[in-house]
């Protein structure tokens, strides 16, 4: 009788691609699509945005829009393209211009300048999987700020699935490297 028995049971993870992912969100499967996120074929839930990260959130975007005009496009907790199995939704993204805005498709990797997560309640995930993940594609330069810590982690250079220059600044001007004509003051971001 044992055969069955004797083999210890492996319980299967089912991993979801994006038109899976967009197909639950239709069925009305997802309990609020617009708060999810796929990462490496699992849906995520995001947390909630509380006031801190929503008035960081704004500022970065009217500063970003006020000074790139045209010559970049802003997209505030929008969908990233990375693969099929991933599709983060980042906190601001600063693209490269396309006539269309993206209509035919979410953005990818090779569509980024700048990258930023403003994170409250995710840092660790934020810092670890997200990261990790934005390298691994190539993303050129992305921004956590950590709100509790009052910093802004700076992280450039992505090469085998890190980033390898890294730093932590808690004031001073902070300028990206792929967008011209703007600079942020981390401790007015902060405050």
């Amino acid at each position: 009788m044992g055969a069955i028995f004797d083999r210890p049971q492996i319980p299967t993870k089912h991993r979801f691609d994006v038109d899976a992912y967009y197909k639950l969100a239709e069925a009305g499967i997802l309990p609020n699509p617009h708060r999810v996120e796929l990462i490496d074929g699992e849906i995520i839930d995001l947390n909630a945005i509380g006031s801190p990260h929503a008035a960081i959130t704004t500022r970065l975007t009217r500063q970003f829009i006020r000074a790139v005009g045209d010559l970049a496009i802003i997209s505030v907790q929008n969908p990233l393209r990375l693969d099929s199995y991933n599709e983060p939704e980042p906190d601001l993204l600063v693209l490269r211009p396309r006539a269309d805005d993206y209509q035919a498709n979410h953005p990818g990797a090779a569509d980024v300048l700048l990258l930023i997560e403003v994170s409250e309640t995710s840092l660790g995930h934020d810092r670890g999987r997200k990261l990790a993940l934005y390298a691994k594609f190539g993303v050129p330069e992305v921004w956590i700020v950590d709100i509790a810590g009052a910093a802004v982690e700076v992280c450039r250079q992505p090469k085998d699935g890190a980033y390898v220059s890294q730093e932590r600044r808690t004031s001073g001007m902070l300028a990206p490297a792929l967008v011209k004509g703007i600079e942020i003051d981390v401790a007015a971001l902060l405050a």
